[in-house]
């Protein structure tokens, strides 16, 4: 099992935290700052799910007039994970 915690950038969370066990899933992904029920919806849908499918849906996704979002930056702590 592989701890992770990512510094974002751009965004009103600061950290993202989760584990991905050995089959390559998300566990106890949690965020700290941004928008707090969004962003605990967010670790439940994501709960058991295979990290880089995860990667893949939220990749890219914007907050209002950001070039990113805290879904975006979870993308890019999975890649950082994973490579």
């Amino acid at each position: 099992m592989k701890t992770v915690e990512y510094k974002t950038h751009g965004t009103c969370s600061r950290v993202i935290r989760f584990t991905i066990d050995d089959e390559g899933r998300i566990h106890d992904l949690a965020f700290e700052g941004g928008c707090n029920g969004n962003l605990k919806g967010i670790g439940k849908l994501c709960e058991g799910q295979k990290a880089e499918e995860v990667m893949e849906r939220v990749r890219g996704i914007k907050c209002g007039l950001k070039p990113t979002s805290c879904p975006d930056q979870l993308s890019k702590a999975i890649e950082e994970a994973l490579a």
